[in-house]
């Protein structure tokens, strides 16, 4: 139904890749290629790193891209190289380890159903605080509550080229708010920083802005969000993962 490219480019302090630090005996990317092939849903899987992957877990995925540069370019290349313009493809990092193939299939379905160009995973804080109250995340305060995004992005292949034209351009304004101001609208950033803002806001701005078909999905599977950036973080997964 769906291509999966998982985004390894990430590198420890040692030099190496993230995805292969070991959790329980096995690399951390494995769970994700695990969760992806357990979907039902998935039909290739490729990885964008670097070449000590290949060697690793070249086996387990049907296709390997060397990584060219920053996250954006990684996208960009690899839709070229796939050259499967007919499927969508769902993005990924290699950093979710906790991830299972239910969270997975909810999420695309989602997305196909609502015939979408882009699809985005949110989390209510609740949710993550219930299941799992010892992690610590990033949220954002919405007016219909309080939300983390995930690590999956569902993609239509056929967009990618004009979305991340803009999108290099938002990143490139970060730390520059009138600029992003003037981009997004001063009265918008407003209302996002005093918390009343709402999802469908937010939707309408980026649709407009990519000229895309594109939707917020509520998921009730907080591991979509719970990545591992520190060895904190790998000792929590371990408490949870099975």
């Amino acid at each position: 139904m769906v291509n999966a490219l998982i985004l390894a480019g990430d590198k420890g302090e040692d030099g190496k890749p993230k995805a292969l630090l070991e959790i329980k005996g096995r690399f951390m990317i494995e769970y994700v290629i695990d969760a992806l092939r357990d979907s039902g849903v998935v039909d290739n899987i490729y990885v964008v790193g670097d070449e000590m992957l290949k060697d690793r877990i070249g086996h387990l995925i049907d296709g390997f891209i060397k990584s060219t540069g920053e996250m954006l370019d990684n996208i960009k290349y690899s839709v070229k190289v796939i050259g499967d313009f007919e499927r969508p493809l769902l993005v990924c990092t290699s950093d979710i380890p906790l991830i299972k193939g239910d969270a997975v299939r909810d999420f695309v379905l989602e997305c196909v159903r609502d015939t979408l160009d882009v699809g985005y995973p949110i989390i209510d804080k609740s949710l993550n605080d219930e299941k799992y109250p010892d992690v610590r995340r990033t949220y954002v305060k919405m007016k219909e509550g309080t939300f983390t995004g995930g690590n999956l992005v569902f993609i239509n292949p056929n967009v990618v080229e004009r979305a991340t034209k803009k999108a290099e351009e938002l990143i490139a304004y970060r730390k520059k708010p009138l600029r992003m101001g003037k981009v997004l609208g001063f009265s918008f950033l407003l209302r996002l920083i005093l918390g009343i803002l709402t999802i469908n806001a937010v939707e309408k701005k980026i649709c407009d802005m990519f000229e895309v078909k594109g939707r917020a999905i509520l998921t009730k599977y907080p591991e979509i969000g719970n990545d591992v950036d520190k060895k904190e973080d790998i000792d929590f997964v371990n408490r949870y993962i099975s």
